[in-house]
């Protein structure tokens, strides 16, 4: 892909991921800083597991923010990413029990990575529960149903329980109960 199809680009592949990340690395390296990032959602899905191709963005958690925030923005401009490529809009789904590993994610000589463990991020993508519609329009259906079949839980129970030990009960929606039991009524698990 050339820069300037990056620049139009609405997803972005592992390698443009790890582009992005190095050069984030480099860059903390450069002012002394060791950043640390906690990726989830897609970004997961495409590095760890190669579950799909591309993610639209990478949702993380990051610290130090604020330098990170501005060293995500130059890396934006200077590799032709979306503006808002590397964010931490994921903040309202994490839980109180933020369980994170560094296993199977790669490493940076600036940049400590880890992610959810997977139990916790099947349960983020069930308590978003985007289920599309049309093309254009984000869905955890896919990551939903390889996540349970990697975990091997064998009924839609199994899965809110391990939902419910992630968040509390009066947070899990019905749509998430629907979605699950769903996958299981439909023959998709």
């Amino acid at each position: 892909m050339t820069p300037s199809e990056q620049g139009t680009a609405q997803t972005l592949t592992r390698e443009t991921i790890l582009r992005g990340l190095q050069a984030l690395s480099d860059a903390l390296g450069t002012q002394g800083v060791t950043g640390e990032v906690c990726l989830f959602g897609g970004t997961v899905m495409v590095l760890v597991f190669n579950a799909r191709l591309s993610t639209k963005d990478v949702d993380a958690l990051f610290q130090p923010a604020q330098t990170i925030r501005a060293i995500a923005s130059r890396i934006a401009d200077e590799q032709h990413l979306p503006a808002d490529w590397l964010n931490d809009g994921v903040k309202g789904f994490v839980s109180a029990r933020h369980e994170t590993t560094a296993e199977n994610l790669p490493q940076f000589a600036h940049l400590r990575v880890t992610m959810p463990v997977p139990e916790y991020l099947l349960a983020m993508k069930c308590m978003a529960a985007r289920i599309g519609g049309t093309s254009s329009e984000p869905s955890d259906v896919a990551d939903i149903v390889f996540l349970i079949r990697y975990l091997k839980l064998p009924s839609a129970q199994a899965v809110l329980t391990c939902v419910s030990e992630y968040y509390p009960a009066n947070r899990i929606s019905p749509k998430t109960q629907y979605l699950v039991e769903g996958l299981f009524d439909e023959g998709k698990l």
